[in-house]
């Protein structure tokens, strides 16, 4: 069952306000930390805390409660996992059978169904459901539900009658799921039929449960075949106080063309969801080597290292942030060799001072983590695909074997060679939740790949201020200047050092740039 945010209250949040008695993350001698409207403007001992600012708007005593920066999720789908409000939410389903007897109790005659989140890897069915079975259990009702990875679709008959393209498009299946262009066309058909006050209603239902989960800015990865233009622009547009950074993928091939695709989509960067290739899932990210449990693939590559480069070079030129998705260590070597294409163009200083970002990069070696490192390039990660699928039995072993499955995403060593990480949960694929991506990242499946809780929490927020090129090196931290964007949580299970218990600590108040987002009532008194 998901947990629902208490109340948000309603203070204003500018002033001067004094937090008292807590633990100050980053500042281990601090146990006090004063705000002047939108900026931190000291950290120190109580004693003095009180003393400078006896004449504070709002004086909080914590108790020991831990204060950290703000949050910042690096990879988000707002309007999709705002749906799953009312729609069908499947991360949780044990079978096959569940499945159909869900969409069997949600299905209205002539409504789509959108629903998200089966993962046959986990069922003892071990297989995704047929057309034949989703028409019976559905009716008439037309219905469209992704697999976890968001990279394949379930659907119903009648929803491939509302698009017919898909019939005649790579990835299409008579039976199982669709991919490629085929789940685009299906996905498309399913988008349509939401109206602008559901998909509005669902955005700000998103940034609602961002806000209780101590999370202040989300990076929206927009783009032609995940969302449409209007998604974009409305999210873009809800004044909510969570603070969006979108991206729209799309390729380019001019620095001209990159100016007005910015400028039409009204995009921080042209980056994101930039597809390479798909996802392990649904076995179409892109191998060097078959993929073990299906020998006849190696997934499917949707750009070449030429229109890579293209983009990249365009995009630098214009000075403008690029980026891509990039799963499979066939598409990472496409990127490398897009990117050193591009560098011979432009140069490496401008590749850098662009800082031009990677999604996922769930399979890259030593050499490649060393040349992003020296491009700049930021990874924008999802520690949770670990903790999802990591494991001698995950579906990293099924898809890959044991031996290419202990080398999934190598924190560690994007780490250690000084590449730039940011954390992000790719939501609805991973639900949003940055204690236990922390978490994920210091209890990786393979040890060689986790990193210490300190390293975690800066990835997962002043990160998530790197990985949309700020320049401000205070945003994400708590040093005096930095912008008053916080959190406070009760501290439950966590501790300097690590995760203490299974309980993870929960948000008590967030705040960004000095406006409180959400507080829970009665929790600071």
């Amino acid at each position: 069952m998901r947990r629902r945010c208490p109340a948000i209250a309603q203070y204003s949040g500018m002033g001067t306000t004094l937090l008292l008695d807590g633990r100050i993350q980053g500042l281990a001698a601090a146990t006090a930390l004063a705000i002047v409207d939108d900026t931190v403007v000291w950290a120190g001992a109580d004693s003095t805390g009180r003393e400078r600012f006896r004449d504070a708007d709002e004086v909080l005593r914590l108790h020991g409660a831990l204060v950290t920066p703000a949050f910042v999720d690096a990879h988000v789908h707002a309007t999709s996992t705002g749906l799953l409000a009312g729609g069908l939410d499947l991360r949780g389903c044990i079978s096959l059978a569940q499945c159909l007897d869900l969409v069997a109790q949600r299905s209205v005659p002539g409504t789509v169904l959108w629903g998200h989140g089966w993962d046959e890897a986990s069922w003892p069915e071990g297989r995704a459901p047929s057309r034949v079975e989703l028409d019976r259990a559905a009716g008439q009702a037309p219905v469209y539900l992704s697999r976890i990875d968001g990279h394949s679709a379930a659907v119903t008959s009648a929803l491939v009658d509302r698009s017919p393209a898909a019939v005649d498009a790579p990835g299409w299946a008579t039976e199982g799921p669709l991919t490629r262009q085929a789940h685009h066309h299906v996905r498309r058909a399913a988008r349509e039929s939401i109206t602008p006050g559901q998909r509005r209603a669902a955005q700000r239902a998103f940034l609602d449960q961002a806000a209780c989960r101590g999370i202040a800015v989300v990076h929206e990865c927009a783009g032609p075949d995940i969302s449409g233009t209007d998604d974009l622009a409305d999210l873009l547009a809800t004044d909510h106080g969570v603070e969006v950074v979108g991206y729209w993928g799309q390729a380019v091939s001019t620095p001209q063309e990159a100016r007005e695709l910015l400028a039409a989509t009204g995009a921080h960067g042209l980056a994101g969801d930039l597809f390479c290739d798909g996802s392990l899932g649904s076995r179409t990210a892109l191998l060097r080597s078959p993929y073990a449990d299906a020998p006849t693939t190696r997934g499917v590559g949707y750009l070449d290292s030429q229109k890579i480069a293209e983009h990249v070079r365009s995009c630098t030129v214009a000075g403008i942030q690029a980026g891509f998705h990039v799963i499979g260590d066939a598409a990472a070597d496409a990127v490398m060799a897009g990117f050193e294409t591009a560098q011979a163009a432009v140069g490496g200083r401008a590749l850098r001072q662009c800082r031009h970002r990677l999604e996922h990069l769930e399979m890259v070696d030593t050499h490649q983590v060393r040349q992003l490192a020296a491009w700049g390039v930021v990874a924008s990660v999802q520690p949770a695909f670990d903790a999802a699928w990591g494991g001698a039995y995950g579906m990293y072993a099924q898809r890959l074997g044991a031996s290419r499955a202990a080398a999934m995403n190598r924190l560690a060593l994007l780490e250690k060679a000084g590449v730039m990480i940011a954390f992000g949960s790719d939501a609805p694929v991973t639900p949003v939740g940055p204690w236990a991506a922390v978490r994920a990242a210091v209890r990786h499946h393979s040890p060689d790949s986790a990193i210490g809780i300190g390293e975690a929490l800066a990835a997962h927020t002043r990160g998530g201020y790197q990985a949309a090129a700020a320049r401000d090196l205070r945003a994400g931290t708590l040093l005096p200047g930095a912008p008053a964007s916080y959190a406070i949580w009760d501290g439950a299970g966590v501790t300097d050092a690590g995760f203490s218990g299974p309980d993870l600590p929960s948000c008590l108040r967030t705040v960004h740039r000095g406006r409180i987002l959400f507080e829970r009532v009665g929790a600071l008194v």
